[in-house]
């Protein structure tokens, strides 16, 4: 996987972050998005994070993005 992937959310994710559901529980399985980041340094330092995949999801009726870390194996690569 790499930056300028489109990826798939494969497992269900609840969330409480997604802009059109604030404080409320969202289940992002099946949504698509762009991995815009993959985190593996830090200050030139190698690091290990939980969640190192930064991936944006589009959300057309909201003025902002669905931005979130994820874990490899919670993804799939479209095609």
């Amino acid at each position: 996987m790499k930056v300028g992937d489109r990826v798939r959310v494969k497992t269900s994710i609840i969330f409480y972050t997604h802009p059109l559901h604030r404080s409320q529980p969202f289940d992002a399985q099946g949504l698509e998005g762009t991995v815009i980041k993959i985190l593996d340094d830090w200050q030139g330092r190698k690091i290990s994070p939980n969640f190192p995949i930064h991936v944006e999801f589009l959300v057309e009726e909201s003025k902002k993005n669905f931005k979130v870390h994820l874990r490899e194996d919670e993804l799939e690569l479209i095609e």
